[in-house]
């Protein structure tokens, strides 16, 4: 849900929100999450990349502002940067992967817009995770595809996160 009164950038960078909130074109945009299958999952899928991270040379961040547009932040609930650690609070250079999980009252249509301004941004890989169906899907520049065979893949660095695993606990 959008508040009807734009703000500024400068006001919205300046602004703490509990949860953090998307900037869309001057309009606070809430990002619906909070409940206990959407939090597990996040945790563990976090956990699992983190515990990796010299393997594979990323840095893991939850909840981490990126500057997408210049009138746009959004804030994924996980996002992973390839190779050295940002030097900047708010990302303005694209991550490697941006994670998105479904919660109970996510609608499709607001998720594919956050998902377009990733790739369109420069994301490489999006992640898109469902507690409840425990199904996830990947977006790239080439399409989308729901994962079948059971692993979250990347290339270049290569990850891979066996689902089975992630949603083992949530």
């Amino acid at each position: 849900m959008s508040s009807a009164t734009l703000i500024s950038i400068e006001e919205y960078l300046s602004t703490s929100y509990r949860p953090d909130r998307d900037f869309v074109d001057g309009r606070i945009l809430e990002r619906k999450l909070g409940e206990r299958d959407h939090s597990r999952l996040q945790t563990e899928l976090s956990s699992y990349l983190n515990s990796r991270r010299k393997q594979w040379a990323i840095w893991v961040y939850v909840e981490q502002r990126v500057q997408v547009q210049p009138t746009r932040f959004r804030v994924p609930d996980i996002c992973v940067v390839a190779g050295s650690q940002p030097e900047e609070q708010v990302f303005r250079k694209p991550p490697f992967i941006c994670v998105e999980i479904l919660s109970k009252d996510d609608r499709m249509e607001e998720m594919q817009e956050r998902i377009d301004d990733y790739l369109a941004f420069g994301v490489r890989y999006v992640w898109l995770l469902n507690p409840r169906t425990r199904r996830a899907y990947f977006y790239t520049m080439e399409g989308t595809r729901e994962v079948k065979d059971g692993f979250l893949r990347t290339e270049n660095p290569q990850v891979v996160v066996p689902l089975a695993e992630i949603f083992a606990e949530s």
